[in-house]
């Protein structure tokens, strides 16, 4: 590679030779291009990292003054595998050949919003308080889970030659479940009330028994949810208010900003290791929705999700692989201020969307929001 640069280099030197009069010599490690925007022989030989960069970029203003169209070439800050010095060589010889160059950085991380004083920051209208919490008191006890199913089923005396999609044996032979057996009768089979998928009851009851076991039940099959669902989510802190700047997408309204705090502890009886300790990475964790009426729904039913413990869950982190940590549980968040590089910010023409369509998906919708209410 580096041969062949030489090479092609030598050969842009004596075309630039034969159409420039005189050549230079200049005692500094690297002369500047000249006022046509052409590099001397002497600059050539003794370019190094840094001087590439200034000079290609010293071409690259000549370029763009004289109004001629220019090609990007990226990373000078070497943040990809596209050496910088490559990037700069690269330009050049593009240059010379004929083939204009305007060299570009790649675009940051923003994370963050700017400093905020604490005048500046505000509640939301329409939304009371700035905080919430959970604690381990808030958990309900569920009912048992004879009334449980009793309240959602109703017994099938007949039922059809199908699969139950639990233990994928027929409906109409005893159910395969070979866990701890419940006190039901492994042939009896039940229908949902709403979807009217239907199960055997010795299947149902042994789903129910491995969950939350929070009174509510969803079906296997389609995810309707019955009764009301609750998560495993740690004790914690959620803060919630407004900001003076604008979200990419949305520069008509402010922001609202959404902090997340939960501490690490030792897991309940509800989590995969009972007794054992669970870690809490990267918190607080700040996240953002527009000031819109559609980001103030969201920001609504993520308080329903919050006080229902489903935002976030004890598991293994899809990053790092680390178990017996605070996890996100399917409710994704905007969690980038002034980028989208992670596809974690804005602009997402889709994301409020995308966000209702998993709220629902937990079983909160604005019915939701009128049932905490009362």
């Amino acid at each position: 590679m580096r041969s062949s640069l030489k090479t092609l280099a030598s050969q842009v030197s004596r075309r630039q030779a034969v159409s420039t009069p005189a050549l230079t010599t200049s005692n500094s490690p690297a002369s500047p291009p000249n006022a046509n925007g052409k590099v001397t022989r002497a600059s050539l030989n003794t370019l190094n990292r840094t001087n590439l960069q200034r000079l290609a970029i010293a071409q690259s203003r000549v370029l763009i003054a004289s109004g001629v169209p220019t090609v990007p070439v990226k990373n000078l800050n070497g943040s990809s595998p596209v050496n910088p010095a490559l990037a700069g060589i690269t330009g050049i010889l593009m240059s010379a050949a004929g083939l204009p160059v305007c060299l570009t950085r790649p675009p940051k991380l923003v994370l963050h919003p700017p400093p905020v004083s604490k005048s500046d920051i505000k509640s939301i209208p329409g939304i009371s308080n700035t905080c919430r919490k959970t604690t381990k008191k808030q958990t309900k006890k569920g009912k048992t889970t004879e009334e449980v199913l009793k309240k959602y089923l109703q017994k099938v005396r007949h039922p059809p030659d199908e699969d139950c999609t639990i233990c994928m044996e027929r409906l109409s032979a005893p159910s395969g479940y070979k866990g701890p057996q419940p006190v039901v009768k492994p042939e009896l089979v039940g229908k949902l009330s709403k979807c009217g998928h239907m199960y055997h009851l010795h299947c149902l009851v042994a789903m129910y028994n491995n969950g939350n076991k929070d009174g509510s039940l969803q079906c296997p099959t389609c995810k309707t949810i019955y009764g009301v669902k609750t998560g495993t989510q740690p004790p914690g802190k959620m803060e919630y208010h407004l900001i003076p700047h604008s979200l990419p997408g949305h520069l008509d309204c402010k922001t609202i900003r959404i902090i997340y705090n939960i501490p690490p502890g030792i897991q309940g009886p509800e989590h995969p290791g009972p007794g054992k300790s669970f870690t809490a990475r990267g918190f607080p964790r700040h996240c953002y929705l527009p000031d819109s009426e559609r980001g103030r729904k969201v920001l609504k039913l993520l308080l329903v999700a919050w006080d229902r413990r489903l935002i976030f869950a004890i598991g293994t982190s899809s990053t790092t692989g680390e178990s017996d940590t605070v996890i996100w549980n399917e409710i994704h968040h905007k969690t980038e201020f002034g980028s989208n590089l992670t596809g974690h910010g804005y602009p997402d023409p889709n994301y409020l969307d995308n966000v209702l369509t998993e709220l629902t998906a937990q079983g909160i919708t604005e019915e939701s929001v009128m049932q905490e209410k009362d």
